[in-house]
């Protein structure tokens, strides 16, 4: 979600319902619905849907369109529909996009009016939630990312939890079901009114382009894309990390269970036989399943695995040492071709689309080592000079433009790995 500043009553309400979640395990909140709507709360909730700058729904109304037509008559019409239990969700528009992993994963695309009351939504809901998620789930949460169960994972290497149970669920967010989840939700909220509208969420039509257009009941599953899903798929999988705590508390199992949404890793000192089986046995009850091909038990002593896009190697009982996965290497090379193979572009231009990829991508491989930065770094000066040559008809790439790091101190390209700055890179192995 975009990071905008919190107005301060809203803050205050936040931090209320966390105190009191808190401090009352036990509590479920029962007048919750009328913060929906309240006047500040969906104004916050439609800068932020806006600021997240996402694609048209169903209906093909966009941000702009919105402020044309007038914002505060949208805000006004979704806070009098609410407040009379007169709103209902429109479809969600399903559109598929490449994994990482090979395949594709869908995409549910809300309509504007939508996302902005599943904002307002998620923030009443996320502080109460939040006082219960345990301290090794990282996703979709706020002030925590992927380099902080990275972290995690090598301080569970360094106490000795060399053994890995790397578990994939089998389509997950596809395959959630509804009624469990709603009893997941109603142990902590029994707002009637609140209730049915996460339930009218869930329900919400889909509309698939690749089928006939028509809008067609949505059974199970929360959509990837919703803004409120993340925080849905969270607090089902939070039945999973309450039940391993109270297994590793009375001496059933043995570890740390570290997971960001639906990617996990059972971190344990001896081989995970125990956990897996327990794993497959609360996911079957919950109507999960584990995927039987991409789960793997293995010694981090002995193999390396992938973990969010990283493929982390564990040497000599100490060191960690982090590297991109071969699938997200080969994502990042399809996009930076991508990138250069608009001849019609000037050099300027090339390297602003350049630019704003790797400032991203960057960021969230900070961490790997710099021998993988700095070929990413020759990669991307090939392909600048490859596409300048084709640009200008030549037969030969035009290395003189790219000799001496001309483009990173001349044209302004970002360098993947940048010597001249602190970064917090983890020490390469020794050859």
């Amino acid at each position: 979600m975009a990071t905008l500043t919190t107005p301060q009553k809203l803050r205050d309400l936040q931090r209320a319902l966390y105190q009191r979640a808190k401090k009352e395990p036990h509590f479920r909140f029962y007048a919750l619905y009328d913060k929906v709507y309240r006047k500040d709360v969906l104004e916050h909730a439609y800068a932020l849907a806006k600021a997240n700058h996402g694609a048209p729904g169903p209906d093909g109304m966009t941000f702009e369109q919105v402020e044309e037509n007038g914002r505060a008559e949208l805000l006004e019409e979704l806070h009098e529909e609410l407040k009379a239990k007169r709103y209902k969700p429109g479809p969600v528009r399903r559109v598929h996009i490449p994994k990482l992993s090979g395949g594709e994963r869908p995409l549910g695309i809300p309509n504007v009016r939508d996302r902005v009351v599943q904002t307002a939504t998620k923030l009443v809901l996320e502080p109460i939630f939040e006082a219960d998620f345990e301290g090794d789930s990282f996703g979709f949460r706020p002030k925590r990312d992927a380099h902080q169960a990275l972290q995690a994972i090598e301080e569970a290497l360094k106490q000795g939890m060399c053994w890995v149970l790397d578990a994939d669920i089998e389509a997950y967010f596809d395959t959630i079901p509804h009624d469990r989840l709603m009893k997941a939700v109603a142990e902590r909220i029994v707002d009637g009114a609140m209730l049915a509208l996460i339930k009218a969420f869930l329900e919400a039509p889909v509309i698939d382009e690749r089928d006939d257009g028509r809008p067609r009941r949505n059974r199970r599953g929360t959509p990837q894309g919703g803004v409120i899903s993340p925080l849905l798929a969270n607090v089902y999988l939070h039945l999973v990390d309450r039940n391993f705590k109270r297994k590793t508390e009375k001496g059933v199992l043995c570890g740390r269970l570290i997971r960001y949404a639906d990617d996990l890793v059972v971190m344990t000192p001896h081989e995970p036989m125990r956990e897996r089986d327990w794993l497959e046995t609360i996911l079957g009850r919950l109507g999960l399943k584990l995927h039987s091909e991409k789960t793997r038990q293995l010694d981090a002593r002995k193999d390396d695995f992938v973990f969010l896009g990283h493929k982390l190697r564990w040497r000599y009982g100490s060191k960690l040492y982090l590297d991109v996965s071969a699938r997200a290497l080969e994502h990042i090379r399809g996009e930076l071709r991508t990138r250069t193979r608009h001849f019609g572009q000037s050099l300027p231009e090339t390297v602003a689309a350049l630019n704003a990829y790797i400032r991203g991508a960057r960021q969230y491989f900070r961490r790997v080592m710099r021998r993988r930065l700095a070929k990413l770094d020759r990669f991307v000066l090939e392909r600048v000079a490859r596409w300048w040559s084709r640009k200008h008809q030549h037969s030969a790439p035009a290395w003189s433009l790219v000799r001496g790091g001309a483009l990173w101190t001349e044209h302004g390209l970002e360098r993947w790995w940048t010597p001249w700055r602190a970064r917090p890179v983890l020490a390469e192995p020794a050859r």
